[in-house]
């Protein structure tokens, strides 16, 4: 009986420690670009059959929903920045929640600039200026402002063989880059006519470049 219930307690912690341990290949060397030393995500593509008009008020819509979303913060950070016909910047802050259970929440105030530029039926996008705002108090006071270059880079969240995060600055990575993937995804999404696959989008409007 006592080695049935050995066995058992070891096959708990085996799959415990398998679900523990997290895939992070996605998030090591080249996975946070950087143009002349600052954090920057590109992202450019053509949409077919779409106008240009089109094309002009679905970024638009898009980047408002993003600032209409954003959560208060000191300066009244969020903001449109910048639109005009072809170009819209906008200044974006939201929450980056790492953990919440019912005692516990770890979160940050993510904050970032977009820049989206169409013409014709070409989509430009840039985000960059990303800074992270944590360990505010209940007074969202005393607070420490993060730049991704300082933070996040592959310097200063990567081991110097390029193979592990750093546990602090390393969940904040993972985050930055799974939210600037799903910032994309979505705005290319957005000219899909039709469902895409849930698991694997397969877009026919866009051509990615």
């Amino acid at each position: 009986m006592r080695k049935i219930l050995f066995s058992l307690l070891l096959l708990v912690s085996i799959t415990a420690m398998a679900k523990e341990k997290q895939d992070d290949s996605k998030y090591l060397t080249g996975a946070v670009p950087e143009v002349n030393g600052i954090v920057t995500f590109k992202k450019s593509f053509s949409v077919s059959a779409k106008s240009a008009e089109e094309i002009n008020t679905t970024m638009r819509e898009f980047v408002n929903g993003l600032v209409k979303n954003s959560i208060s913060a000191p300066g009244n950070f969020a903001r449109i920045i910048e639109d005009e016909n072809g170009r819209i910047v906008a200044r974006v802050c939201e929450w980056m929640v790492f953990k919440k259970k019912a005692l516990v929440l770890d979160r940050a105030r993510f904050r970032y600039q977009i820049e989206v530029t169409t013409e014709g039926n070409h989509v430009g996008i840039v985000i960059t200026n990303l800074t992270y705002y944590y360990y505010e108090d209940m007074e969202t006071q005393n607070g420490i402002i993060f730049k991704a270059e300082e933070w996040i880079s592959d310097k200063e969240a990567l081991n110097k063989a390029g193979t592990k995060l750093y546990p602090k600055s390393g969940k904040f990575r993972r985050k930055t880059v799974d939210r600037m993937e799903e910032i994309f995804d979505t705005i290319m999404d957005n000219f899909e006519e039709e469902e895409v696959a849930p698991t694997k989008p397969v877009r026919r409007n866009i051509i990615e470049e």
